[in-house]
């Protein structure tokens, strides 16, 4: 939400309602960041990660567009959940864990760098590239996360929305070309429709899950439109 409003006050589309929802959704992130959420897609409550370097995207985001002391405000509460993240949960291996009681990369933390919690450069958003290419890629498909010892794609299949994650992550690399071949493989599965599930059976070769996956869609345009050069 933080993200979302801070782009339509970029654009100068943030009337007087969406003014106060992002002071108001800036205040519930100030009291509740420490506690334990269900993230996205999550099973239980943890203290997942992606869901703090996503605040800490959307208040790097709302800092700019905030006057005065309100931005100076988001930008402090940015550093302070990024430094307590960190120390939560980064891995001994420089890349970001899933929690402090999960150890393994997940795909969904290649998004919050893309969305400015931390710049391309950063040896955190590397390292987690790197753990996500090396663990989690199967076939040109990326899974999620894997969710226990078995073999990729015996427990789920290869999550379709984080093949486009990945194009995402490349293009901030600005490895173009990688982040072009990453959007057309992932294109690629839909059916003659056109259409897009939520998940992609590597073996089987055939779309699995929730079908269309609204989510996959979305970020099938947002990453089309970085791609094209706008990244606004």
């Amino acid at each position: 939400m933080l993200a979302l409003l801070a782009a339509a006050a970029r654009h100068d589309r943030l009337d007087a309602d969406g003014s106060r929802a992002l002071l108001k959704a800036m205040r519930i992130v100030e009291t509740r960041w420490q506690e334990p959420d269900a993230g996205i897609w999550e099973l239980e409550n943890e203290w997942w990660t992606h869901s703090r370097l996503s605040c800490v995207a959307g208040l790097r985001a709302t800092s700019v567009v905030l006057p005065g002391a309100e931005g100076s405000r988001a930008a402090s509460l940015a550093d302070a959940v990024l430094a307590e993240t960190d120390r939560r949960c980064l891995g001994p291996d420089g890349r970001w864990r899933r929690s402090p009681q999960h150890e393994g990369v997940d795909a969904s933390l290649l998004l919050p760098p893309v969305r400015g919690a931390l710049p391309a450069a950063d040896p955190r958003t590397r390292a987690t590239l790197e753990a996500v290419e090396r663990d989690l890629v199967r076939d040109g498909f990326v899974y999620r996360f894997r969710p226990d010892a078995r073999p990729l794609g015996q427990a789920e299949g290869a999550f379709l929305l984080c093949g486009f994650t990945m194009a995402l992550a490349q293009w901030h690399q600005h490895r173009e070309a990688e982040a072009l071949r990453w959007f057309e493989r992932t294109a690629a599965t839909a059916g003659t429709s056109g259409l897009l599930s939520e998940e992609y059976d590597v073996d089987e070769r055939q779309l699995r899950g929730n079908v269309p996956q609204a989510f996959v869609h979305a970020m099938l345009l947002e990453t089309a439109q970085c791609l094209q050069g706008d990244a606004t």
